[in-house]
């Protein structure tokens, strides 16, 4: 829960449910958490999957110290940083990412990740992440590959062709 309420600061989404208290429902359609910002951290590709535990404990005492100092009661019946409110947790993972924090390349990985998972869907296939209606690839307007599975771009992005075609080209594109 600490983790997608902290990968939801970094790309805030919409609550899947009404009672979703990870998820602060600061803005329409899926952020990072929908993305998969919690799988991605968890692969080993990663390279973070073993700290996550520690990340996660440090976190909430952030959270809890941050709240101490502010006079916020916490909700008990979830983790610290969850209980916090969106404009809290903001506040405290500006503090935590800011210049001059001890801890500061930890808590950037962790944004970084959230970052990733929402633009590229890098835990998955992207045909198989276009599939399932990635919210990230989605936003961007990422092309959904032909009825084959092969992505063919018909028009340049440039919108002409960048070199003419070598003279020695064979139709499947290789050199003579």
């Amino acid at each position: 829960m600490t983790l997608e309420a902290f990968a939801d600061t970094i790309v805030p989404g919409e609550k899947r449910a009404p009672d979703d208290r990870a998820i602060a429902g600061a803005a329409a359609g899926g952020g990072a958490v929908i993305a998969g910002a919690v799988a991605l951290l968890e692969t080993p590709a990663a390279g973070i999957a073993a700290g996550l535990d520690d990340l996660t404990r440090m976190l909430n005492d952030h959270a809890s110290a941050y709240a101490a100092d502010r006079g916020i009661e916490l909700d008990g019946s979830v983790p610290p940083f969850v209980s916090l409110a969106y404009a809290d947790r903001i506040a405290l993972v500006h503090a935590l990412t800011s210049p001059g924090h001890p801890e500061k390349d930890g808590w950037v990985a962790l944004a970084l990740f959230s970052n990733m998972a929402f633009d590229t869907g890098a835990h998955l296939p992207t045909a198989e992440a276009i599939a399932a209606d990635h919210p990230g690839l989605v936003a961007m307007g990422f092309a959904k590959p032909d009825p084959d599975g092969l992505w063919r771009f018909p028009a340049y992005s440039y919108g002409r062709p960048l070199a003419r075609l070598h003279p020695d080209t064979t139709p499947s594109g290789s050199p003579a």
